[in-house]
């Protein structure tokens, strides 16, 4: 709401203590599901199903009891996640309310062309992050969650730059003059 006050608010000193605080409370939080993770016995294969070993499918090898391992990664996910994505939906609740205050349309226009690329890429990262954490085991499907885990670490991060750039006029050009191209020689 106050882009001109920015590097009055955002001094070293903050940047410093919202990095530690992201730090710490993800070390935290892969230390508690690591604890938890190996206090279980694994007498089945060994033979992760998924692209990358994750808590998830590490936890369903187990031969002993899941559940407090289960309700900590569901407890956990849904607190972290629904907690981070909430304050990114206030945030996002000022940028709005802040956009609709200018009095251009083309302003209004540029401003929320701009939030729609940001919420399409913030939307497939937190709906496949909750989608894979916050959900009990019994609804967990190893074809569902090969295909979620290849949308979170691969089309999202894949998908950002391709988002963000086609806001660039130079881009949007380029792309017409190659698609013109291919489509009169195709």
């Amino acid at each position: 709401c106050f882009p001109l006050h920015y590097t009055l608010i955002m001094t070293k000193k903050l940047c410093v203590r919202l990095t530690s605080g992201t730090w710490i409370s993800g070390f935290l939080h892969s230390l508690l599901h690591t604890v938890f993770t190996f206090r279980l016995s694994f007498c089945k294969s060994n033979r992760v199903n998924q692209y990358y070993c994750d808590i998830p499918p590490l936890v369903a090898l187990s031969c002993s009891s899941t559940y407090v391992a289960e309700m900590l990664a569901l407890v956990l996910g849904g607190v972290l996640g629904i907690s981070t994505f909430i304050i990114t939906g206030i945030s996002y609740f000022y940028i709005i309310s802040t956009i609709l205050k200018f009095r251009s349309v083309e302003g209004k226009r540029k401003a929320f062309s701009t939030c729609a690329s940001h919420l399409l890429v913030v939307g497939l990262f937190y709906g496949t992050t909750l989608f894979t954490y916050v959900r009990p085991s019994s609804h967990h499907s190893p074809a569902k969650d090969r295909f979620i885990s290849m949308l979170n670490v691969v089309i999202t991060p894949m998908l950002n730059p391709i988002i963000y750039s086609l806001r660039n006029t130079e881009v949007k050009g380029g792309l017409k003059k190659i698609l013109c191209i291919k489509l009169k020689h195709g």
